[in-house]
């Protein structure tokens, strides 16, 4: 019988480099089953504790961190030798003492996480379906997809979905114009897609649209960058929200790796509470 292991990536950032970093090592391991919990903008202790509580009580728990804070890393590795879970700093010998651990030898094959296997072709699908569903095209199948983002004009949602797709997530935007802009989909309770709100500060919105018709040239479209009528459309996509217990996430001082970070999260937590 088969070992599985529940790896655990923590970041003090977004996590994308850590993650690339595990596909490659993956790679090196032909029989390898495993459970994968990642932790993005993993800064404090008691966010620490909280993660190497939840390992203690899972098997075969690996942790794996990309942690710059020296105190922080220190602390990590004390209390993960405490609870006795295996903890690698990823600059480390990570191969060997993988290969230690699950019992088994690396193949030491260059570039291996190249190799066109089906975690490929599922990124290379989740990227045209993300193409075919933005801005709100492609309605009709919107139950296939993995991730639903909503949010007025100018909110991110096509550059986050686009880089949710480069992580195998099949991802889908709808501008949210007011509640009949909403597919009836999206309201049916057993909709398994994980439904997300994006929003900012009303005053971040109008910089952005500003100079969003700055760069077209365009003057007449006056509404759109009315602080007034943003402010209200703001307020309205959070009672949209709200009403659906959709989540909902502030992108106004995020970046697009921290946003796409954030509904990463979200959407695990959702599928494990579904198990």
């Amino acid at each position: 019988m088969k070992n599985t292991y529940n790896i655990y990536l923590l970041s003090d950032s977004t996590g994308e480099t850590i993650d690339r970093i595990f596909m490659a090592l993956k790679s090196q391991f032909i029989n390898f089953e495993y459970i994968l919990n990642q932790f993005s903008f993993t800064r404090t202790e008691n966010q620490i504790s909280n993660i190497l509580n939840e390992a203690k009580n899972n098997n075969n728990s690996i942790i794996l961190y990309t942690i710059v804070n020296n105190k922080l890393a220190k602390f990590l590795l004390e209390q993960s030798q405490k609870k006795k879970i295996p903890c690698f700093d990823v600059m480390g010998d990570l191969i060997l003492n993988f290969s230690k651990i699950i019992n088994q030898k690396a193949s030491r094959e260059p570039s291996a996480q190249h190799v066109l296997d089906d975690e490929y072709y599922n990124r290379i699908e989740a990227i045209q379906f993300t193409m075919n569903h933005d801005d709100g095209n492609q309605t009709d199948d919107i139950e296939k997809s993995d991730i639903i983002l909503l949010g007025v004009s100018r909110t991110s949602k096509t550059p986050t979905s686009i880089y949710l797709a480069n992580r195998g997530y099949k991802t889908s935007n709808i501008p949210l114009v007011n509640e009949n802009s909403i597919p009836a989909k999206l309201k049916n309770k057993n909709l398994k897609s994980c439904i997300i709100g994006l929003t900012t500060e009303p005053e971040r919105l109008y910089d952005i649209r500003k100079n969003r018709l700055n760069s077209l040239r365009e003057k007449e479209n006056v509404e759109y960058v009315d602080i007034d009528k943003i402010k209200k459309e703001v307020e309205d996509s959070k009672k949209v929200f709200q009403k659906n217990q959709w989540p909902t996430i502030d992108i106004t001082r995020k970046s697009v790796e921290e946003t796409a970070a954030s509904v990463i999260k979200i959407y695990e937590i959702k599928n494990k509470n579904n198990v």
